[in-house]
């Protein structure tokens, strides 16, 4: 067992967490249940008026929460971040790398500066995270660092391809990053939670170039489902986490069948990502929207607050299943190097 598990699962001395795009949906709710468990977090956005709200909010769980603005695609300013936190709340054990922006549209209609700009923040903002990350946590050889991925991050579909793209890229740069960590012995890992489509406020803040209001594909989730395949993510360092069986089929499935997908989507994709309800007007992409926009979207009312698979994986059968996972990858290796 790691240091790191030592701190994750010490009840009167909790590991300091960073969370980049920690103010809204998803980021929020990961925040929110760290700080339950005693850890103080920080928080980082662009949005002055959302880090106030944040830092408020998560004080009244933790007092040793704190909010910080900056722009992940800034790395000075992130590492300066970084400093700060390690010399006035402590050294960060776990770093979340949540911030997205995204544009609703099919590709030819993008804007080329829209679409590197979406790109910056998901890929260039989670690798500057991971960089700054690695480079505080390389003196104790110890942390956490969890990318919140997506199913798209192994199945693109229309009308999102700069995100696609993106969270493709960082489901490559993480694999690439945990072989050389394991190249060099080193006890840091990385850490992929795979969401399905989630009820965040992204819906009601990206670039809509659609003659409708964006949805998420349904069946649609709650944030506080995702938050706590994270907070489990940063507890065992389990390298990527398929959060609910939507995402687990969607990955399969496109493994299997991706020509059949491309069908499929030509059609489910464009009538499951619009739906008829005043269209949001302005957008995040650029600059930040003014305001707390909080946690949920706008589907709470058709959006799941659990998921059976996530539930199974807190049960003895789930802990059998990531044991024989891991013994599965061991000597998956081992057979690949003797053909290889």
């Amino acid at each position: 067992m790691s240091g790191m598990d030592d701190v994750m699962s010490d009840g009167t001395s909790r590991g300091v967490v960073v969370i980049t795009g920690g103010t809204s949906g998803v980021g929020r709710a990961a925040a929110r249940a760290f700080a339950d468990e005693g850890h103080p977090v920080v928080v980082l956005a662009r949005g002055q008026d959302a880090l106030d709200a944040t830092e408020a909010e998560l004080r009244e769980r933790q007092p040793g929460c704190r909010a910080i603005q900056v722009d992940v695609t800034d790395r000075a300013a992130l590492d300066a971040a970084a400093d700060a936190v390690e010399q006035e709340v402590g050294p960060i054990a776990v770093w979340v790398n949540s911030a997205m922006v995204t544009v609703m549209g099919a590709f030819e209609d993008v804007d080329p500066d829209d679409f590197d700009r979406v790109v910056d923040v998901v890929f260039n903002g989670t690798a500057n995270g991971t960089r700054t990350a690695l480079r505080c946590m390389r003196p104790r050889d110890e942390g956490r660092i969890v990318q919140v991925g997506s199913a798209l991050a192994y199945r693109g579909i229309p009308l999102q391809s700069a995100y696609c793209s993106a969270k493709h890229a960082v489901q490559g740069l993480s694999d690439s990053l945990r072989s050389e960590l394991l190249h060099q012995g080193s006890r840091i890992t990385v850490g992929e939670v795979n969401l399905p489509a989630i009820n965040t406020p992204q819906f009601d803040m990206c670039r809509n170039l659609l003659d409708k209001a964006p949805q998420p594909v349904p069946p649609i989730f709650q944030p506080e489902v995702a938050a706590e395949a994270i907070v489990h993510a940063a507890r065992t360092g389990d390298r990527s986490l398929l959060v609910s069986f939507v995402t687990t089929r969607t990955v399969y499935t496109d493994r299997l069948f991706p020509g059949a997908l491309d069908h499929v989507l030509k059609d489910t994709g464009y009538d499951g990502q619009q739906v008829t309800r005043p269209v949001p007007a302005g957008d995040n992409l650029w600059e930040p929207l003014a305001g707390d926009h909080g946690c949920h979207g706008s589907f709470d009312e058709q959006a799941r607050t659990a998921s059976r698979q996530e539930m199974l994986r807190h049960t003895p059968l789930g802990a059998g299943a990531r044991l024989a996972g891991e013994v599965g990858r061991r000597v998956g290796g081992r057979v690949l190097r003797y053909l290889v």
